[in-house]
């Protein structure tokens, strides 16, 4: 589906006057407006979860939920979204409540055509105003929201979407490979949105058994089941007035997938064995890294249930297409762990920053996080060296290249990198301080041998040598040194008569 665009804007008109809302819709739709109407409180109440408007304009005597009530509703779960108020009602205590309240404007009936346009073309303009202050606000403190890190364009790109979805109540769909942070993503709307001071309940429905799927999301009464000792409160009733984050949503089982449709349309449910009728106010925000698109067609997933959580898709994206993202992330990671354990200070060594950078990280956030939390226990001086990182970093490091520009960037950070695919077959980085034997005690960090630079420079030539036999040529050409330089060093290190060569 796609995600409607505030800047084109949506209006929402409640009123129970048929013919009054076929009026003013094509008024509106004529000023280039969408238009959606609602009869009653109620269902516009309901239509706010699958419908992202800039305004709504609300009568105020509606059948059984009153207007203030509806724009009182209204205004306690979208703080920034502007109401109008149309009515024939003139009472200077009402218009004063309706005020109070936070409605934008009030526009008495018979309403005049020019005055209606201009007040929502105004109010439009001043809810995006609204929402371009709240993310400069934000902007201003930090890029980002709690726990997400990231000034990449495409990182920008969903911090706004998020802007523009969390002072709503519409259901979001959240895409993502696994690791890109989806839940942090599902906090950040919740944590923005008019629920934030109530409940933000989350379940990784990949982790829930099918047997007991139900139980958790229903709840149940006691003697419900066998060992069901007691009440349980599933998460439906739990996200009551807050946010239900359910993750993973294409592992439900289609049996429960129809009873979740229900619960999304009626907003009530009853739990396992029990015959009482309970009603939740949540807003669901959803996630998965399938494509539930092709989940549908494959007949594992309902399509009228997937039209009713993607209202407003949003795709996170991997870490390997946001890499201006992968040193900010990295540096962060390590600050926290540094917080946590004492003070310690870390820093990243240049061959560590490449091997970051050009790794294809399939595990994405999580998997650089994880990376950065073996590196910071298992460094051993103040800078972080290859060593203190996954050994899977060295295989496939460098991706989306071509060969000679793979070559190229593999000279530039191999030399200290055992065994990289990207050298010819039988070929050893040089220096080679990694290909030395390395000893460890049960239970304790594995220990490198330690060597100055003299020690270096003649391993490594010793180990060229050995590889090369009697080339002298093709020896040089792998230490990428100059033909007087090398036959120096060989006399340095007392070389020449090991190898019966002549300085």
């Amino acid at each position: 589906m796609q995600n409607q665009d505030v800047k084109q804007g949506t209006v929402i008109l409640v009123d129970d006057d048929s013919t009054f809302c076929l009026l003013v819709k094509r008024w509106v739709e004529l000023a280039g407006y969408k238009v959606e109407v609602f009869g009653d409180g109620e269902s516009c109440l309901a239509g706010l979860g699958s419908v992202l408007p800039s305004v709504v304009c609300l009568d105020l005597t509606l059948p059984s939920l009153g207007g203030l009530e509806v724009l009182q509703k209204i205004k306690e779960l979208h703080r920034h979204l502007p109401v109008i108020i149309l009515t024939a009602n003139t009472s200077i205590d009402t218009v004063v409540t309706a005020m109070q309240l936070g409605s934008y404007d009030y526009l008495v009936k018979p309403v005049d055509r020019t005055k209606l346009v201009t007040t929502i073309k105004n109010a439009v303009e001043h809810y995006q105003m609204s929402l371009r202050l709240a993310q400069l606000e934000r902007e201003v403190g930090g890029i980002g929201y709690p726990g997400i890190i990231g000034n990449s364009p495409a990182m920008k790109r969903i911090y706004r979407q998020v802007d523009q979805v969390a002072t709503s109540d519409i259901t979001v769909l959240v895409h993502g490979e696994s690791g890109t942070g989806k839940e942090l993503i599902a906090r950040a709307i919740h944590s923005n949105s008019g629920r934030a001071k109530n409940a933000f309940i989350a379940l990784n429905c990949a982790a829930i058994p099918e047997a007991l799927q139900e139980s958790e999301l229903f709840g149940h009464e006691r003697g419900s089941f066998t060992g069901a000792l007691n009440r349980r409160l599933g998460k439906f009733e739990q996200a009551d007035g807050g946010t239900l984050f359910l993750d993973e949503v294409a592992e439900l089982s289609l049996g429960l997938q129809a009873k979740l449709l229900r619960v999304l349309q009626e907003k009530s449910y009853q739990r396992l064995g029990g015959s009482t009728e309970l009603r939740s106010d949540f807003r669901l925000v959803a996630a998965t890294h399938r494509n539930l698109a092709d989940e549908v067609k494959a007949g594992r997933f309902r399509d009228d249930l997937y039209f009713r959580i993607a209202v407003f898709e949003l795709e996170l994206p991997p870490l390997r297409e946001r890499r201006e993202d992968i040193l900010l992330l990295a540096q962060n990671f390590l600050q926290t762990l540094s917080a946590q354990y004492g003070g310690k200070q870390f820093f990243l060594s240049t061959e560590a920053i490449d091997l970051l950078m050009n790794y294809a990280w399939p595990g994405n956030v999580r998997e650089l996080q994880n990376s950065m939390q073996r590196a910071f226990v298992t460094a051993t001086g103040e800078n972080i060296l290859p060593s203190d990182l996954p050994s899977r970093l060295f295989q496939n490091n460098v991706v989306n290249l071509s060969s000679q520009e793979r070559s190229i960037r593999l000279e530039a950070i191999g030399n200290r990198l055992p065994n990289h695919e990207g050298r010819a077959a039988g070929e050893t980085p040089f220096p080679i301080p990694y290909a030395m034997p390395i000893t460890a005690t049960p239970g304790a960090p594995l220990k490198f041998p330690t060597f100055n630079l003299e020690e270096l420079e003649r391993l490594a030539i010793e180990e060229a040598i050995k590889q090369c036999g009697d080339n002298m040529s093709e020896v040089i050409r792998r230490l990428g040194i100059g033909r007087t330089t090398f036959y120096r060093k060989l006399k340095e290190y007392n070389l020449c008569d090991r190898r019966r060569l002549s300085a």
